[in-house]
């Protein structure tokens, strides 16, 4: 199942792609006297539910929307936490000139880098060395705290596309990455949450971004040092996951602060990320 959100006027109403358009499955639930799903965060227990639910509803044609008209908003729009890891590819840990991390590597984004699907990017007034990283991110769906690995992806909602965008010289000018890396609407996702079900071995993906339309990472999720049932294990020892937070697991080889010549982003630019059986984003530098 895929999942969006798309914006009614100031409200977010959450949506099941069909083939025969967006099904609001929010208003189908106002329909039937229940609350709006959007309400809260998903939790595995409302996939479900929307799993039972879409026969009947896209039975009903004043419920399924033209999704070319809509104005989609970030796939998961109000995470408590963004939990960010670093250096978690083998070859990009070598580019950066950095050692192989022994256990995973963790900083933060805030909300403020969410923004709409598709939309241009301020680059800003602070900060020069403007950089991509392509990045699987998970969607937890069920409240977890000390989890193992076996039992780790049993508490994963779904499966989106990401963008770390990453100013460097921000990121650099201390010890602590976090300035590099939440600044205003530098987390573009794709369009879709992808439930876990349709994700056979998330460590079996291909990733690619495209800057200009030239390929500039290519890899695939099996060169992660900490696979993504490893790094909630390990969150999950230091604190309480919650449904809606979001994990970025990283980024292959290919950015630009790992090239000779180093020709960071500027205005105009176009960036693509895209994830095996997730999608793609598509955001202009501006």
């Amino acid at each position: 199942m895929k999942l969006l959100y798309f914006k009614n006027g100031e409200q977010y109403r959450l949506g099941i792609v069909t083939e025969k358009g967006i099904l609001d499955a929010d208003a189908y639930r106002q329909f039937k006297g229940q609350k709006f799903f959007s309400a809260t965060n998903l939790t595995n227990k409302a996939v479900d539910e929307l799993k039972r639910m879409l026969a009947d509803g896209i039975r009903h044609p004043e419920f399924i929307l033209d999704e070319a008209a809509l104005t989609i908003a970030p796939c998961t729009p109000a995470p408590s936490k963004i939990i960010c890891i670093g250096l978690n590819y083998r070859r990009h840990a070598a580019e950066s000139g950095m050692a192989v991390p022994t256990v995973p590597v963790v900083f933060t984004k805030y909300n403020n880098t969410l923004v709409d699907y598709g939309k241009d990017i301020p680059l800003g007034k602070v900060g020069e060395q403007f950089d991509y990283e392509v990045e699987l991110g998970v969607v937890i769906g069920e409240r977890c705290k000390d989890v193992s690995k076996v039992d780790a992806l049993d508490y994963v909602l779904g499966y989106c596309v990401a963008n770390d965008l990453s100013c460097r010289d921000l990121q650099f000018r201390t010890s602590q990455w976090l300035m590099g890396k939440s600044l205003d609407y530098f987390l573009p996702l794709g369009k879709y949450i992808v439930t876990k079900d349709e994700i056979p071995d998330v460590q079996q993906l291909n990733l690619k971004c495209t800057l200009n339309g030239e390929l500039r990472q290519n890899s695939t999720t099996a060169d992660m040092i900490f696979s993504v049932a490893e790094i909630i294990e390990d969150l999950s020892k230091h604190m309480t996951l919650e449904p809606g937070d979001l994990i970025l697991t990283g980024t292959p080889e290919g950015v630009i602060m790992g090239m000779t010549e180093k020709n960071w982003l500027k205005p105009g630019d176009v960036v693509t990320v895209e994830i095996e059986g997730l999608g793609s984003a598509t955001n202009r530098m501006a």
